[in-house]
């Protein structure tokens, strides 16, 4: 039997229907592999834990010690960070199921929240300017500056917040797929020139990536 994380949501993603003159332009969710690289740094631990065990090792061989000894930190060495890593990637997993942004001709909705889930509404008058940093996937982020006093706490955030920026924090669309296309679509919006809803505009933006690389 499926099971839908958003099934309490009169509309999925969104804590109410939206208004009428309000259209949804976009809706997706983070793609996970990214948020557990690039949010909650599994490939930084993974080599952490590789050097730790290269160091202790070669000094055990420096010692002397032979090999069949200076390779024994190894059996828990690795375990331990095996297992840091997987529960990393676990909650990156959890996170990006049951996170799902959307952008609608009015504002910026972030429905977040593993444990506690929350929509955070970003009305297009309060946003000052939005930025965009891509990976090699072609997944990544979108992080919006806001005007005014009125600031979102970084931790109530986390990970959907643009890291650093702990004074004015930045709320922030993370490793979503198509970034280009989704930040091209949301600076059209906040120009109030975007119409067409993100699935006609992603074909034909492949059509036009297929162009250019034929």
């Amino acid at each position: 039997m499926s099971h839908d994380d958003f099934d309490f949501d009169p509309v999925r993603g969104l804590p109410e229907v939206l208004p009428e003159g309000e259209r949804m332009l976009w809706q997706g969710s983070p793609r996970w592999q990214d948020m557990a690289v690039h949010a909650f740094h599994v490939r930084k631990v993974a080599v952490y834990f590789a050097l730790l065990t290269l160091y202790v090792v070669g000094l055990r061989l420096l010692d002397g010690a032979p090999v069949t000894e200076a390779v024994k930190p190894m059996l828990w060495y690795v375990p331990l960070g095996l297992v840091a890593c997987g529960l990393l990637a676990g909650l990156a997993w959890a996170s990006a199921r049951t996170t799902i942004y959307t952008i609608t001709t009015k504002r910026i909705v972030l429905r977040i929240g593993m444990a506690l889930p929350m929509s955070l509404n970003l009305p297009f008058s309060l946003i000052e300017n939005a930025g965009l940093r891509t990976y090699a996937s072609g997944a990544g982020d979108i992080p919006v500056e806001m005007k005014g006093k009125d600031r979102l706490a970084w931790l109530i955030l986390w990970p959907h917040a643009r890291p650093f920026h702990l004074k004015q924090p930045q709320p922030m669309l993370r490793a979503i797929p198509d970034a280009q296309a989704v930040a091209r679509l949301l600076s059209d919006a906040l120009e109030g020139k975007a119409t067409v809803p993100m699935q006609t505009e992603r074909k034909l933006v492949r059509f036009a990536s297929s162009v250019v690389t034929a």
